[in-house]
C-alpha cells in the first residue's frame, strides 16, 4: 500500500483552513472579522452584523457608527441578467460611511452610496442614493424625513439618560418611567 503524503497534507491543510474560518467566526468580534475581511474602519464603532459583501475592501466606514442587526452593505449587483449576452460581465461601487452615523436593524445600502456624517439611516431602509451630512432617511427607496437636528427636538422629551448604564439600572429607569416619557406612536389612518 503506498502512502499519499502530499495528499494526506492537502487534506489536513483543509480541515485546519476550516477550522480556522471557525474559530474566527466564533471567537472574534464582528468588527474584527470585518477588518480581517478588508473593510477600512475608524475607531469605536459597534458592530452587530456581519454587513459586508463579497467585495469588503469597496467598504470604507468612519469613526463612532453602529451597524444593527440585519444591515447589508451591497457592493455590486444585478450582472447575472446580462450574463448570457456578456458571460465575464461584473459591475461594483464603492460605499463610504462617515462618522456617528446609524444603520437600523435590516438597512440595505446599494453600491455607489456614500452617507455622509451625522446620519440615521431608519431600519428597513433601501439607501438606493447618496445622504448628505446631519439628516434622517427612512423608507424604500430611502428618503430625507429630516434633519438629525430635527431628530433630537422631536425625541428630547423621551430621553432617559440611561447610556451606560448596565442593564439592571436600564430596567429600573424604564419601568419607573411614565408612559409619557416613552415614545408613542400615532394610529394609522
Amino acid at each position: 500500500m503506498k502512502f499519499d503524503l502530499k495528499a494526506l497534507f492537502k487534506k489536513e491543510k483543509a480541515i485546519f483552513a476550516r477550522g480556522c474560518a471557525l474559530y474566527k467566526k466564533l471567537a472574534w468580534s464582528l468588527e474584527r472579522q470585518a477588518r480581517d475581511a478588508g473593510v477600512a474602519m475608524g475607531e469605536q464603532n459597534f458592530i452587530a452584523s456581519h454587513f459586508w459583501s463579497t467585495e469588503p475592501y469597496l467598504i470604507r466606514i468612519g469613526s463612532h457608527c453602529q451597524i444593527t442587526e440585519g444591515v447589508r452593505l451591497l457592493t455590486h449587483g444585478g450582472a447575472a441578467v446580462l450574463r448570457d449576452l456578456y458571460p465575464n460581465f461584473d459591475c461594483f461601487g464603492r460605499i463610504t460611511i462617515g462618522d456617528y452615523v446609524y444603520l437600523g436593524c435590516n438597512a440595505l445600502i446599494l453600491p455607489g452610496v456614500t452617507i455622509g456624517n451625522h446620519v440615521l439611516v431608519a431600519a428597513g431602509s433601501v439607501v438606493t442614493k447618496s445622504v448628505p451630512d446631519g439628516v434622517v432617511v427612512a423608507g424604500n427607496p430611502a428618503k430625507i424625513v429630516c434633519s438629525v437636528d430635527d431628530y433630537l427636538i422631536r425625541n428630547q422629551p423621551f430621553d432617559l439618560g440611561t447610556k451606560g448604564m448596565d442593564a439592571d439600572q436600564k430596567k429600573e429607569i424604564i419601568l419607573a418611567a411614565g408612559d409619557d416619557k416613552l415614545i408613542a406612536k400615532k394610529w394609522m389612518k
